[in-house]
């Protein structure tokens, strides 16, 4: 059971977050310390070093040969099951047309296309914000109190593949608009990296024809994102660090290799810089806004109803599906209504797409995530598993 001892530690863990938060709002908003494009920098310094280097020290501290598969199936069951729902309701909402007469053909193509772009756009945010949680400063100190030792395990191995998995996927989704876009505007030496496409003012053979570079090129994107390798790096690590060997005489033998000093000190520098410089870089876009709640109203219940109900329904699914019984079928639940991922943000705002969504999601998100966890945790209990 949950005690005031164990809600002080989630405070005291949260705390920290909007600390930072505060300073980076108070160094634009009230000091002037930096620019509009600084605070650009500032993102991109979190995007790709910080980030990187704090999934890898994440990933690596993990034992990759004590994964529990079922959770991390129905975790991935969940997250297919929003996928396919929000691609199911961006093809309704561009499908969409009204009749019109030949000389209206062109404007309404105009249209059609923008509400398609627009439509995969909250595709991408609603994903986010429906799937990918911070598991790590609020779900590790909670859940070890709600449920003991094995759920924060199990929340840490939720962590990792997300790293490793999910958060590649999304930036894939990022490179894939960024490049589409840059289809229909003619902007390809600026978002697409090849050359030679002809895009912009091309027929549709040629646009064809452009395709599969066009693919090639947002996949060289990708391999050149840091945040790519980093997660898988350091499971690679971890799977050296605790090799083990199996024998029909023996006992499972398990050799634990430390990591050296000289690496681990280089990795931690600039690792805990990771959470605090997110924070931080979410203060200075909140100043640059003419107001906190950036989005409105409207969009800000949305996220909210994404990340608290939306995502734990579709993990109760996932997880009954393959068989997840008693307390860890409400661990994986629970931890689906963990508060909004700060990375998410810091990518939203590296690819310029609903950032403030995505900013308003993690601030107020993260606050009304400890009474919401609670009241999950105690409807739960009263529910049998």
């Amino acid at each position: 059971m949950i005690g005031w001892g164990d809600v002080y530690k989630v405070v005291a863990a949260m705390t920290p977050l909007y600390f930072a938060l505060s300073l980076g709002y108070g160094s634009v908003r009230w000091w002037k310390l930096f620019t509009p494009n600084q605070c650009d920098a500032v993102n991109r310094l979190v995007a790709y070093f910080a980030v990187p280097f704090f999934a890898f020290d994440f990933a690596a501290r993990i034992d990759p040969y004590a994964l529990s598969y079922r959770v991390l199936a129905a975790d991935a069951l969940s997250k297919l099951a929003v996928a396919l729902a929000l691609a199911a309701w961006a093809a309704a909402s561009s499908s969409t047309s009204t009749s019109s007469s030949s000389g209206e053909e062109g404007n309404n193509n105009t249209k059609k296309k923008k509400k398609k772009e627009r439509a995969v756009s909250w595709c991408i945010t609603g994903f986010s914000l429906a799937t990918l949680n911070n598991t790590l400063v609020v779900g590790v100190p909670l859940l070890d109190a709600m449920y003991g030792k094995w759920a924060r395990d199990l929340v840490v191995q939720i962590s990792v593949v997300q790293i490793i998995v999910y958060f590649p996927v999304l930036l894939l989704a990022f490179e894939a608009r960024r490049a589409w876009g840059a289809t229909g505007t003619g902007k390809d030496e600026e978002d697409v990296d090849i050359e030679g496409l002809g895009l912009g003012g091309e027929s549709e053979t040629t646009a064809a024809a452009s395709f599969w570079p066009l693919v090639r090129a947002v996949w060289i994107k990708v391999a050149r994102n840091p945040n790519v390798y980093a997660g898988v790096l350091g499971v690679a690590w971890a799977c050296v660090t605790n090799r083990f060997a199996t024998s029909t005489s023996l006992p499972l033998l398990t050799w634990h290799i430390e990591t050296p000093s000289i690496i681990e000190g280089s990795v931690l520098i600039m690792s805990k810089t990771g959470v605090g410089l997110a924070m931080f870089s979410m203060g200075l876009f909140m100043a640059m806004q003419e107001k906190i709640i950036v989005c409105g109203a409207g969009p800000t219940l949305l996220g909210m109803v994404l990340r608290f109900v939306a995502g734990p329904a579709a993990t109760a699914v996932g997880a009954v599906a393959l068989g997840l019984r008693g307390d860890v079928l409400r661990l994986a639940i629970i931890q689906a209504a963990l508060p909004q991922s700060i990375t998410t943000f810091v990518f939203a705002r590296e690819y310029s797409l609903h950032a403030d969504v995505l900013s308003t999601a993690v601030i107020f998100g993260t606050l009304a995530s400890l009474p919401v966890l609670i009241v999950y945790f105690i409807v739960l209990g009263l529910i049998p598993c």
